[in-house]
């Protein structure tokens, strides 16, 4: 999750954009904010470091061997971070991959409007079994992980520049083909069209289903028009689908908890942010401001994976205080984020230091779930990620285990133990298939750090 203070002007100690000075940059930035300035490395040689973010990675070593930093402070670009917390730009085929190290199965989790692979006709539940530059040379995904490990699919994928084109075997139901696609530049949209929110009516009782992919500006807006429906047809049982949510803006947090708080008062804490002593000015406290689209929930079931955290966790906790066991987390365990970044921009150099500068918290004080949120939720529900179903389809794993929440059935998962990190099981047994996790680039872009398994 992502804020921006009023920061006290951090000085760049040489000039221009070498190598040293964006080095002393980023220490100077770490030195000033870093959110555990006890868990820094000391004596660390920055001309042991041919990259900027070898040298943080080298400062940072001791938080990250305490898990208080899984790889969240980092250098940027300023325009790129920019162009996807406004708008979701992004470039590429304009999917999100899972890959099955059991199976060797790379199966596509999600596929975005707008973008190359969906107008060529590859969406959830898609299989790519290999990968080529034409017809010719495909390689099969069991011989690139032979030869190169994971890493070789994401070099086979290519950059995630426009013009790359790959052709990808895939199998569609029973059909194997060859498709030849191109990537290009596409914004992410927040809410699917397609699935992303609807009202299901079950057994005469109607339920509110919103599915957000990330946490950026233009979700704002969406978000309104959901729950303004959600409110206009008296929704009050509601399932949040945070599966594949790996944040972004505390700002939209904070609406979406509006949004929920209709019958919360403005002496209500949603959340709060704490920085470290020397920054205490910083802290802030965020109460419930109901909007005209708000709505009073009277259950709500969260769908979770190991992709969901920071700002996504920040809203499910958030709520926990004031719902109990009339909430649920569904699925598998979060990823563990209680703590968020702020930007630090050296302008001239298209520098942008992320580092981590706070805990989040909610009206009860908790802010210690670095080993992600089921153990705080005592009636979480174990379920899996159906890739056979599109989401939104009442009859996928985890969308039907929140809905039997709502209407009050068992879970016949059982809770979600804190090691439980499955992302998807691809419809070889739906709630047997071996867990899959989000393809990861090796140097993920800004996007792909909101979002990982985006290509």
């Amino acid at each position: 999750m992502v804020v921006t203070p009023t920061p006290t002007p951090t000085p760049t100690p040489t000039a221009g954009c070498g190598l040293s000075a964006r080095q002393d940059f980023a220490k100077a930035v770490i030195d000033e904010w870093y959110l555990f300035p006890g868990d820094v490395a000391s004596g660390v040689n920055k001309a042991s470091y041919s990259d900027v973010q070898s040298y943080i990675d080298a400062l940072v070593a001791p938080a990250r061997a305490a898990n208080k930093d899984r790889f969240f402070t980092y250098i940027t670009s300023i325009a790129e971070e920019n162009a996807f917390f406004s708008s979701g730009s992004s470039a590429g085929f304009g999917v999100r991959l899972t890959y099955n190290p059991s199976t060797q199965r790379v199966v596509i989790a999600e596929s975005y409007e707008g973008a190359p692979a969906l107008a060529a006709g590859i969406d959830r539940g898609t299989q790519i079994t290999g990968i080529g530059t034409t017809a010719s040379n495909i390689r099969l995904i069991a011989d690139i992980v032979a030869s190169s490990g994971t890493g070789g699919i994401t070099e086979a994928l290519g950059p995630s520049d426009p013009g790359v084109t790959r052709v990808l075997r895939i199998i569609d139901g029973a059909t194997t083909r060859d498709v030849t696609v191109t990537k290009a530049e596409f914004d992410i949209d927040p809410i699917s069209d397609r699935y992303g929110a609807k009202v299901i009516t079950e057994g005469g009782k109607k339920y509110g289903y919103i599915n957000l992919r990330t946490f950026i500006t233009s979700a704002n807006a969406q978000l309104r028009t959901a729950f303004a429906d959600f409110r206009a047809q008296g929704v009050t049982d509601v399932v949040i689908d945070f599966r594949y949510n790996g944040g972004g803006l505390v700002s939209t947090a904070e609406l979406m908890g509006d949004l929920l708080g209709r019958n919360r008062t403005s002496s209500e804490l949603f959340s709060r942010t704490d920085f470290r002593p020397s920054k205490a000015a910083e802290n802030d406290r965020y109460f419930f401001t109901s909007q005209p689209e708000s709505i009073a929930p009277t259950r709500i079931a969260f769908i979770g994976t190991g992709s969901t955290a920071s700002a996504s966790e920040l809203v499910i906790n958030g709520m926990l205080p004031y719902l109990g066991t009339n909430m649920t987390l569904v699925g598998s365990n979060t990823f563990g984020k209680p703590v968020g970044q702020i930007a630090v921009d050296k302008a001239s150099c298209d520098d942008r230091m992320r580092v981590i500068a706070f805990a989040t918290g909610n009206a009860a004080g908790a802010s210690d779930y670095f080993t992600g949120l089921a153990p705080k939720i005592s009636n979480s529900c174990a379920a899996g990620d159906n890739l056979s179903f599109q989401l939104g389809d009442p009859n996928e794993t985890s969308l039907r285990a929140a809905l039997d929440f709502l209407a009050g059935r068992a879970c016949a998962g059982g809770a979600i133990s804190r090691a439980d990190s499955r992302v998807a099981s691809t419809g070889i047994a739906p709630g047997l298939a071996p867990p899959a996790a989000m393809l990861e680039s090796e140097a993920p872009s800004a996007a792909q750090r909101e979002m990982p398994g985006l290509f």
